[in-house]
């Protein structure tokens, strides 16, 4: 038997799944793991580091890691790439000016070999803005359709009314168990369960 059946076996039985929240500061990610976990949303503060919160959804536990998106903290980013099952990146889709910005960081997130194979769910969040890019401008504008090395889905959301949140999440619990664990657990045509808040959070 080999290293990486065991590995698999050793995944489907604990059913965790690690998931990375990135993007440029003030993207809304820290909001968006909240607003999913029925905490409060107001007065939110930029992460200075990182946050872990722990899911509990649809018989998985998920392990996500939230870290700060300023420049001078954006080389430390490497440091969480490690056994990462699928990223999430939000990006502030009322933020036009640093759309190019945004796009090379994904890029060249996506070059690096320890993400390789993540399944790559982009938020396209602040959609409750009043002139944000559409989920088609920002597919265009982060250059979505080059992508080849990842399995990628982009979502219009919106951290403050909650919208497509567990749909994003839904995706990438689908995606990532499909790649670990055989389709064994969850079906295309399965319906959907109600979303149940976190019964462990770390924050």
């Amino acid at each position: 038997m080999g290293l990486f059946t065991i590995i698999r076996k050793n995944r489907q039985k604990e059913k965790e799944m690690r998931i990375l929240f990135l993007g440029l500061d003030n993207a809304g990610k820290t909001t968006i793991l909240k607003k999913l976990n029925g905490e409060d949303i107001s007065g939110i503060s930029p992460t200075l580091g990182f946050n872990i919160k722990t899911f509990v959804h649809r018989n998985y536990t998920l392990n996500i890691w939230d870290v700060g998106g300023q420049r001078t903290l954006r080389p430390y980013w490497r440091n969480y790439f490690e056994q990462t099952d699928a990223l999430v990146w939000v990006v502030d889709s009322s933020d036009r000016m640093r759309m190019q910005d945004c796009r090379e960081e994904l890029h060249s997130l996506l070059l690096e070999d320890r993400l390789a194979g993540a399944s790559l769910l982009i938020f396209a969040n602040k959609q409750d803005l009043q002139g944000s890019l559409t989920s088609a401008e920002i597919r265009n504008a982060l250059g979505l359709l080059s992508i080849k090395s990842h399995h990628w889905k982009i979502l219009p959301c919106s951290a403050v009314t909650g919208e497509n949140l567990v749909e994003g999440l839904d995706w990438v619990v689908d995606d990532v168990a499909r790649r670990l664990y055989y389709s064994t657990a969850i079906g295309d045509t399965a319906p959907h369960p109600t979303f149940k808040p976190a019964t462990i959070s770390v924050s």
